[in-house]
């Protein structure tokens, strides 16, 4: 099951994706290659794959993968502190 994203998560990406769109986007794309490179590989083919601007389906895939992965991280936060 999909960790829930908070409102605070999402705000915070955005915040962080919209502060400089290309720069981050360049970070996600290293970064994502190191984490998960097939994630990596599946985003790029279906933002090539959609006649929209590629650019703009990989930075909402990555900002999705980032909040997930934060949300993902806060709910592992919040187990161990209930142990």
């Amino acid at each position: 099951m999909l960790p829930v994203i908070s409102e605070e998560t999402f705000l915070n990406v955005i915040d962080e994706v919209t502060a400089d769109i290309q720069s981050w986007r360049k970070s996600m794309i290293h970064y994502i290659k190191e984490e998960n490179p097939e994630v990596n590989s599946a985003i790029i083919e279906l933002a090539n794959k959609t006649g929209l601007d590629p650019k703009a389906v990989a930075t909402g895939a990555y900002a999705i993968y980032k909040m997930l992965e934060t949300a993902f991280e806060e709910q592992t936060f919040t187990m161990q502190d209930d142990e």
